[in-house]
């Protein structure tokens, strides 16, 4: 066995083996009894307070999405409702009649009272002196039929275009009343309904085409190409309203033959529809952000499709609806497409005055907002925009 080195240093005995664990330091791990972790202790410890707790929500996405699920169940909602409450059941309220002359017989005047109340009084009779007065009433849209009665009987000119389900209201009465009173009654449509287009929906459909695919191109500009300035916004909102208006008007008149459309008018009428509700949008997206579709698609789709007239006459509508409708971009659409194609030569300039009025309106707020937010700037400068 060696004897050790005496020239080799052996341990200091004040340096403390890293091995042999401190006494004086409590292990990490353990309480003071040496057990269990310390409980948490201070802010760290209490749960989080409602006011912590609404904040970091309303910083998550959580919110918005609880928002748009809300919104939607209610539009969903709504969107059914308002289409059932103006189209499900659809009642005389006012319809304006031409009677020539004012029946001066018996029989004749009995005929007129007993049609007035079989549709719970609500003709408006407008008397004329000749035939040839009653029918430009009609052509001008101010009467959806004419009523002539005398000693032999009765005779009704009612106009499908005017609206299918009005003329079917008024025949059905004019045959039961003729009945009931034992007096021959002879009905004549004197303004038919294109073959293609037997309800008379077609014009509905393609106006209604005209409002939404309007603004949701729209929206698609907005979220695809926001770097655009204010004129070439506009610009390309012509575009779009000007090649999707011929479209519209090509593929239901040239490939489907559904509908003789006066070609140049009706694409007009299209493109004009399309600009306004986009520029509807436009002019929402400026004042709300990106809550604009909300207002967008409640006063276009909720309430401007179905008071529009297309589906169901305005005589057939509830009163406030036909006559809010005529005064919104798809029930001047409407009006405008229906006298062009049914009623031509006898156009009337209020459908253009509305859709007009809109665009302008809508295209002013964009313009004058849009320059506020951006500090009458379409763009930063150059070199502005390079330092962010």
């Amino acid at each position: 066995m060696s004897e050790p080195d005496p020239t080799t240093p052996g341990p200091d005995p004040s340096t403390p083996d890293p091995t042999t664990p401190d006494p004086a330091t409590p292990d990490s791990g353990a309480t003071e009894s040496g057990s269990r972790p310390a409980p948490p202790h201070g802010a760290h410890g209490r749960p989080p307070s409602a006011g912590r707790i609404w904040a970091a929500y309303k910083k998550s996405p959580y919110l918005p999405a609880t928002v748009i699920m809300l919104i939607c169940a209610a539009a969903a909602g709504l969107f059914a409702g308002s289409y059932t409450y103006a189209m499900a059941n659809p009642t005389p309220h006012r319809i304006p009649a031409a009677v020539v002359s004012q029946p001066d017989t018996v029989r004749g005047k009995e005929f007129v009272d007993a049609m007035d109340k079989a549709l719970d009084a609500s003709l408006v009779i407008h008397v004329f002196a000749t035939p040839a007065e009653a029918r430009e009433a009609l052509e001008d849209q101010q009467v959806f039929a004419i009523v002539r009665a005398d000693s032999r009987g009765a005779s009704l000119d009612v106009a499908g275009a005017s609206g299918a389900a009005v003329a079917q209201v008024l025949a059905q009465s004019a045959v039961k009343v003729g009945h009931t009173l034992g007096i021959p009654v002879s009905v004549t449509d004197v303004k038919p309904l294109h073959k293609g287009d037997p309800r008379g929906l077609a014009l509905f459909y393609i106006s209604l085409a005209a409002v939404i695919i309007g603004f949701v191109s729209s929206i698609q500009l907005n979220v695809h190409a926001s770097g655009l300035r204010r004129l070439e916004r506009i610009a390309f909102t012509v575009a779009y309203a000007l090649l999707g208006g011929f479209c519209i008007a090509a593929v239901v008149d040239w490939l489907l033959n559904s509908v003789d459309l006066p070609f140049f008018e009706s694409w007009l009428i299209l493109a004009l529809t399309m600009f306004t509700t986009g520029m509807v949008f436009l002019m929402f997206n400026t004042l709300f952000g990106r809550w604009a579709m909300i207002p967008t698609w409640g006063l276009l789709v909720l309430l401007g499709n179905p008071s529009s007239g297309g589906a169901v006459s305005w005589p057939l509508l509830p009163s406030v609806l036909g006559h809010i409708g005529r005064w919104l971009p798809p029930g001047a659409s409407v009006n405008a497409q229906h006298t062009a194609v049914y009623y031509q030569g006898h156009q009337r300039i209020f459908p253009f005055l509305v859709l007009a009025g809109w665009a302008l309106v809508s295209g002013t707020v964009f313009w004058v907002g849009t320059r506020r937010k951006q500090g009458g700037r379409d763009h930063m400068p150059q070199h502005a925009a390079a330092a962010t």
